[in-house]
């Protein structure tokens, strides 16, 4: 089944994380793993951009700003936006950057984001920077941006739950499932957020292709569900 990975990274993170990738070891594992395309980003946009250079076709990127940095994060997304191979939706990770999600630093670049009609893709899950409550507050205020919740609460069950619940109230919020350990979740995201908003992704490489696939294989999804979330969300969502 061919897939889109709607959450990647190239690029190595170190300190406890010691994990990494190249832009070249990722199109391998594409390969043996039936993915078409990636959505990739990075906190050092450079790296983002030399793999939208080099694999054009494979990779899809996301800016990774940090709202922290005020007028200079808004300029610097919009000139990654302008640019020629540029990068098609934000990224945010308040955990990483040490900020809550609705808080007003953010909305600068979501007001850019939306002037640009870009999506906005949001790390979700760790108190009390990125709790899904959070993210449905900054859904709320801008309801005409479209919001990726990425890992939909990732570990806790409480957060989980959380995500499904507030997405499911907000028609402005998709869910990516990546890092995301119960499998029955992603039936009841399809059911009841909606079969044409949630995406599956791998989150490498924080998290091995095999094990990511095989969560979603055996959530209880019929095969036509399955490429749904594998493959034909996605792609509806990013328009291509």
């Amino acid at each position: 089944m061919k897939k889109i990975d709607a959450h990647a990274h190239v690029g190595y993170f170190g300190s406890w994380c010691d994990v990494g990738v190249t832009a070249e070891e990722m199109v391998a594992a594409m390969r043996q793993y039936d993915i078409e395309k990636s959505i990739v980003s990075y906190p050092d946009n450079d790296v983002t951009l030399a793999a939208l250079d080099g694999w054009p076709t494979q990779f899809c990127g996301l800016a990774w700003m940090d709202p922290n940095k005020g007028e200079r994060a808004v300029a610097d997304f919009a000139g990654l936006a302008d640019r020629k191979a540029g990068v098609s939706g934000l990224k945010l990770h308040p955990l990483f950057n040490a900020y809550t999600a609705n808080d007003p630093v953010v909305f600068p670049l979501i007001e850019e984001a939306r002037k640009r009609g870009l999506p906005v893709f949001i790390h979700s899950g760790h108190p009390p920077f990125s709790l899904p409550w959070s993210i449905g507050q900054l859904a709320e205020l801008y309801p005409d941006v479209r919001f990726v919740m990425i890992h939909m609460g990732h570990g806790h069950g409480v957060y989980i739950q959380a995500a499904i619940d507030v997405a499911a109230k907000h028609d402005n919020i998709w869910l990516e499932n990546s890092g995301m350990p119960m499998h029955t979740k992603i039936r009841e995201a399809y059911s009841r957020v909606g079969s044409d908003r949630i995406f599956w992704g791998s989150d490498a490489p924080f998290h091995h292709y095999a094990v990511e696939i095989l969560r979603t294989e055996v959530s209880g999804l019929s095969e036509s569900q399955l490429e749904d979330v594998f493959y034909n969300n996605v792609k509806k969502f990013m328009g291509w």
